[in-house]
């Protein structure tokens, strides 16, 4: 399955306007010592189009890189940057050369390029009893969401924002193209499940993810998730 997002706010799917202009914009924050950087690209479409807002990579001054993970210090990575096939073992990498990290932080999180090895990847976050953290200002997006409920405990700042959708297969297709019973509808159910969501919230979660297609989305507060998923 494909769910990749870059989008950053529910504003993003806003009717268009004639193009005008691409407006570039980047802001930096200091966090416990590590410094944040993001920019920003915004670019408006001729009407019809989507007006849509993508995120760079996080720069992150971290003392290691592995795919899209950096390493923050002894304790902490942080995901900055899409996942794919290939994250699974990025992860693997980075604990066998740093045991001791306990906590992920989530500062900017556009998705995932490989549904099924970004669950995988969320169960290798949940087995290693790795807490998730969305800081302040932090976005988690499409597929990023299923990592962040990996956690073995999960936080995030009062600001921070979830934006879910409906993933789109290699064929166009969409969840509400099979029957709710369908396995591929079911993994996800599933998953939440083993994420420590009770069945009755794992279903909620998973229809209110597939509320919205695929080229639309769905931003969540704090409070929204917390309906669902425990999150302190």
């Amino acid at each position: 399955m494909i769910r990749r997002l870059v989008l950053t706010a529910l504003s993003a799917l806003l009717a268009c306007q004639p193009v005008s202009a691409r407006e570039v914009s980047t802001r930096t924050w200091v966090e416990d010592g590590v410094t944040w950087t993001e920019t920003t690209t915004v670019e408006v479409f001729e009407p019809g189009s989507e007006r849509f807002v993508a995120s760079a990579r996080a720069n992150v001054k971290g003392i290691a890189s592995f795919g899209p993970f950096e390493v923050l210090d002894g304790t902490r990575a942080a995901l900055v940057a899409e996942t794919d096939s290939y994250s699974p073992a990025d992860f693997q990498k980075m604990l066998r050369a740093h045991p001791g990290i306990r906590v992920l932080e989530m500062p900017d999180c556009p998705g995932t390029v490989d549904d099924f090895a970004n669950l995988r990847l969320g169960r290798m976050i949940r087995a290693k009893g790795i807490a998730t953290h969305v800081p302040a200002h932090g976005s988690v997006r499409s597929g990023a969401v299923e990592l962040f409920l990996a956690g073995a405990t999960r936080s995030a700042a009062p600001d921070a924002a979830f934006v879910v959708h409906a993933w789109l297969d290699e064929d166009g297709r969409q969840p509400g193209d099979f029957s709710a019973n369908d396995p591929v509808n079911r993994a996800y159910v599933n998953y939440y499940r083993e994420m420590g969501l009770p069945a009755d919230k794992a279903a909620a979660f998973y229809a209110l993810t597939n509320s919205v297609p695929h080229e639309e989305v769905l931003m969540l507060g704090t409070g929204d998730l917390q309906k669902f998923a425990a999150v302190n």
